[in-house]
């Protein structure tokens, strides 16, 4: 394979990462963007930072001072858990990035599925329904 082929392919696995839920897309943050500096993005877009995955919130360009890390109104890091498709570690959201109604996670030895949008409540305190065992 060619590098300009190479670099197609990557073209084309990136644009298509972009359709997969929250829950999958934790599991496979190198597939992502990588982000960069000086680069435009559009909301919604997925991109991969230190590992991790981040939804942009807004559209803009980016600086080097605006990492996905350090600049919350601009990225929300995707939690696992999210988007439905595997149980996750709970970790506490901001208000960027709350679990949805039907999120599943692990939290204190027990799985706990959000029983509501929006959710920020750590389990076991509100919005959350143990599984039972």
């Amino acid at each position: 394979m060619t590098r300009a082929e190479a670099q197609k392919y990557r073209a084309a696995i990136e644009t298509a990462v972009q359709s997969l839920d929250d829950g999958t897309a934790v599991e496979v943050p190198t597939l992502f963007p990588a982000w960069e500096a000086g680069t435009a993005y559009e909301s919604g877009t997925k991109v991969q930072y230190g590992g991790t995955v981040y939804t942009v919130l807004q559209a803009h360009t980016s600086q080097e001072d605006w990492t996905p890390d350090a600049a919350p109104s601009l990225f929300a890091e995707v939690l696992p858990g999210q988007g439905g498709s595997e149980v996750g570690e709970w970790v506490q959201p901001d208000s960027t990035n709350p679990y949805m109604k039907g999120d599943r996670v692990t939290h204190n030895g027990k799985t706990w599925t959000s029983d509501i949008d929006n959710n920020v409540w750590e389990p076991g305190v509100y919005g959350w329904t143990a599984d039972e065992e």
